[in-house]
């Protein structure tokens, strides 16, 4: 088994696993740290859930709302969430989250360009030339062959189930703010 392929796999337990040590272990926030990192994945949490109603897996090449801006949104998404707690215990831990998506995202992200571009082939080839692979453009591209609605769907960010993300939110920046006032060891 190739290191591509282990990460692939160990990607979301390993990640579940760091952020339960991250939860009970981590350092204690404070206002400051916990504010700004709350604020950081927050944002993160809103790109996952606009990608979330953008793309339709395997049906389509998805160019429009944030992947307009980077082809990856949810796993930008997903590392400004990670970002954000590691900021809210201490900005050490944002060295972590950083060797962990290099390490973890980098051959997922190869892999599925690759299969990605296999499957739509010139449509890839020109959203690649012009949307970066992790951090977004400012600007949105417009791919001029496309005449796809920019909207965003309710029901497809429901059917990819990223409320459960908001939900997890939710229950760790609880936890953390417990933590910062004492009640929790």
């Amino acid at each position: 088994m190739t290191f591509e392929q282990v990460a692939r796999r160990l990607r979301l337990p390993l990640g579940f696993v760091l952020a339960a040590l991250y939860l009970a272990f981590g350092p204690r926030p404070t206002a400051l740290t916990l504010a700004v990192g709350a604020g950081l994945a927050l944002i993160g949490l809103g790109v996952r859930a606009w990608a979330a109603g953008h793309i339709v897996k395997n049906d389509r090449l998805a160019t429009t709302g944030p992947y307009a801006h980077t082809r990856n949104p949810l796993y930008f998404g997903s590392f400004l969430i990670a970002a954000g707690f590691a900021i809210a215990a201490h900005w050490s831990l944002l060295l972590v989250v950083v060797a962990f998506f290099a390490l973890v995202y980098g051959p997922t992200i190869e892999k599925e360009r690759a299969n990605i571009s296999a499957r739509f082939p010139e449509a890839y080839a020109r959203w690649e030339q012009n949307v970066p692979a992790f951090v977004p453009r400012p600007t949105p591209w417009r791919d001029p062959s496309v005449a796809g609605s920019d909207r965003f769907s309710p029901s497809l960010y429901m059917r990819h189930g990223e409320w459960k993300a908001a939900l997890g939110f939710i229950l760790a920046m609880t936890w953390l703010v417990l933590r910062m006032r004492g009640d929790l060891w």
